[in-house]
This record gives structure tokens, C-alpha cells and sequence, in this order.
């Protein structure tokens, strides 16, 4: 599986673990939940249990980020940013296997 936690993403991740002081063994946990016609919904927060079973973890920029192993197919050639701009502040997360939005014409999306 290929994930990608760029560069930006990781200081980012730095940051927050300085400024709010995160015992060390915590890392970041990146979790997926079907979204029905929303799509996939993810989410990113932080965990100290790593169950090397279940879990999967890889390391990007001195950033521990784990998933779980039964979420491979469905992260495979994700990439997890982050942006500062006009639009806003905060990770961002781009699947190129699902479309946004989802992809379900029954609720009349397309």
C-alpha cells in the first residue's frame, strides 16, 4: 500500500505534539468509515495502542502514522497534507481511488 504523509504535514504534526506537550509512545491514527453517498470519511487523531495484528504503521518525516490493515485497498495512493491559505488552516486528505462526494446517483448527486 502506498500512504503519503507529506513533509508539511508532518512539521505540522511536530508542532502540535511540542505545543501541547504528548507523552511520548503517541502517534497519529488515520481511520476510514463508509460515508453511504458521502463517500469515504477519514479521520486523524492521536493513539498510544498499537496492536501490530491489526495495525500497520509507517513512517514519514520523524511522523509515526498507523492505519488499519484491513483499510489498505482503500487508502492505497492516498496522500495526507496539510494547507495554510485564504480558504483556510488544516490536514487535508486526497483518496484518488474515490471520488468526492461519493459516487451514488440514487440520491440525484450526479
Amino acid at each position: 500500500m502506498t500512504l503519503i504523509l507529506t513533509e508539511t504535514a508532518s512539521e505540522e504534526v511536530k508542532k502540535i505534539f511540542e505545543n501541547q506537550d504528548i507523552p511520548e509512545g503517541t502517534f497519529l491514527r488515520l481511520s476510514v468509515a463508509g460515508g453511504g453517498c458521502a463517500g469515504l470519511q477519514y479521520s486523524l487523531g492521536l493513539d498510544s495502542e498499537f496492536d501490530a495484528a491489526i495495525d500497520a504503521e509507517n513512517i514519514f518525516h520523524g511522523v509515526k502514522l498507523v492505519t488499519k490493515k484491513k483499510y489498505d485497498l482503500h487508502l492505497d495512493g492516498t496522500t495526507v497534507d496539510f494547507q495554510d491559505g485564504p480558504m483556510g488552516r488544516g490536514f487535508t486528505i486526497e483518496n484518488p481511488n474515490y471520488p468526492k462526494g461519493g459516487g451514488c446517483a440514487g440520491c440525484g448527486g450526479h
